[in-house]
């Protein structure tokens, strides 16, 4: 299999690099699409008594806020948890459950909950993530450095980098909600994708002695055509797994299986497409 990933590497760093801007240029234009996690805002739990669909909650929520986020909840699905990002005052939360209780004939006086919260737990969330991300990265590269080289190191890490921005952009560009679920995904994808990327690098150390240092270009191509296989059947039965959860799931589980499904994807690609260029690049460009 002649993939010739080396001489198309400017061909996948364009690819990346396009969405990456317009994933920045929205992030300025538009922002984040931000949970109430971040954002702060108003919850609502009700007990129905009966499993009710989201989109017929919805009808009623869209009166006030078109954006809310409905999730069932109870072992029997019972529930509802409705959670916006608007700052309800208790009068507006008691409208909604009221529409709500006359809609389903419903005995009770008050939801089970009803509540403002604030943006504090996301500015913790933020804070927790970057700590996580910042300790996970330096872990890896100390970790890739003693088992291989620095440079494979550093290509690991810039790949990781780029899954981050590139899942950052998606979700940029498409307005899709960032909550704690999608950090929980993006601090997933950071150990999944690595493992991708060091099954290559550790092909490519053991094909190093088979070429010759200025065979760098057909050692990245032989050694991806061993493996690629490998990482597809990989990635294939995750995806498989991730998407029976995202299409089955509650909504709760579809937010935390939606970007993993966006992370393994990127995760899959720059394991291939872009790490192991980088380290060629590394490896030929510089001392």
């Amino acid at each position: 299999m002649d993939l010739q990933i080396i001489k198309r590497k400017n061909i996948f760093f364009i690819i990346s690099s396009i969405v990456i801007i317009i994933g920045i240029i929205m992030m300025f234009v538009n922002g984040f699409n931000l949970g109430i996690d971040f954002t702060g805002g108003s919850i609502i739990q009700i007990d129905l008594g009966k499993t009710v669909s989201v989109d017929e909650i919805r009808e009623i929520t869209d009166e006030f806020d078109s954006n809310a986020d409905i999730i069932h909840s109870g072992d029997e699905r019972n529930e509802i948890i409705i959670k916006s990002s608007e700052d309800f005052s208790m009068d507006e939360r008691m409208e909604i459950f009221n529409k709500i209780k006359e809609e389903y004939d419903l005995a009770d006086d008050e939801p089970i909950r009803s509540e403002k919260i604030g943006p504090s737990i996301g500015e913790e969330i933020k804070k927790s993530s970057f700590i996580a991300i910042g300790l996970a990265t330096v872990g890896m590269l100390i970790y890739i450095t003693f088992r291989f080289e620095f440079k494979f190191g550093i290509s690991a890490i810039i790949a990781l980098i780029h899954d981050i921005l590139v899942a950052l952009s998606i979700y940029a560009i498409f307005n899709l909600q960032v909550n704690e679920s999608f950090v929980a995904a993006m601090l997933t994808i950071v150990g999944y994708s690595i493992n991708d990327t060091i099954v290559l690098f550790d092909r490519i150390r053991e094909n190093l002695k088979s070429f010759k240092k200025a065979e760098y270009d057909k050692l990245i191509d032989t050694s991806i055509s061993q493996t690629i296989i490998r990482s597809i059947n990989t990635s294939f039965t995750t995806l498989l797994a991730i998407a029976s959860l995202y299409i089955f799931g509650v909504e709760a589980i579809k937010g935390f299986a939606l970007p993993l499904i966006i992370g393994v994807l990127i995760g899959t690609y720059s394991s291939i497409f872009i790490a192991s260029p980088i380290w060629y690049i590394l490896k030929t460009k510089t001392k």
